[in-house]
């Protein structure tokens, strides 16, 4: 039997972190590169990446995305020590750094990784100032989602 080939994924978007919109008001974006290495760009290519409880960290003048993870593919297993969970470097220009140090400082924000996507052929990284919900607000968006779906089988009925 003739082996099928696997439906390559024709969106710009490798992954999403769908539960940092639902427990963060997001103030700000900004797009910034990721230093990658050689397997992790190969895995993020077959979908194997996760933005999960990742986050932002400034230090020393540089910014770093902690707690992504990129599952190695089996091949580069064997011939490369991975480690899916490393901390990588985010590639912000000097100005953006100070501007989310500042207000990460004064103002009582985070800094959570949203996405990470496609763009003329390097990964980039979403990256979003954020303020934490409170439980009544996410109730509301939960009330809000359910509302929005109801609205469309009615549409869709008629």
């Amino acid at each position: 039997m003739a082996k099928q080939k696997k439906t390559k994924n024709t969106s710009s978007t490798i992954c999403l972190n769908k539960r940092a919109r639902y427990e963060y008001h997001i103030e700000d974006k900004i797009e910034a590169g990721v230093s990658l290495a050689g397997w992790e760009v190969k895995s993020l290519r077959e979908g194997r990446g996760q933005l999960i409880d990742s986050y932002v960290l400034i230090k020393d003048g540089e910014a770093w995305l902690v707690g992504a993870n990129m599952t190695p593919l089996a091949q580069a297993c064997t011939h490369f020590v991975t480690e899916p969970r490393r901390d990588r470097k985010l590639l912000l220009h000097r100005r953006q750094i100070e501007k989310l140090t500042q207000q990460i400082e004064a103002k009582g924000y985070t800094c959570v990784a949203l996405a990470l996507y496609w763009k003329t052929g390097r990964v980039k990284c979403e990256i979003a100032l954020v303020k934490g919900k409170q439980q009544h607000d996410k109730r509301e968006t939960e009330k809000n989602r359910d509302w929005d779906r109801q609205k469309q089988r009615v549409m869709a009925e008629r």
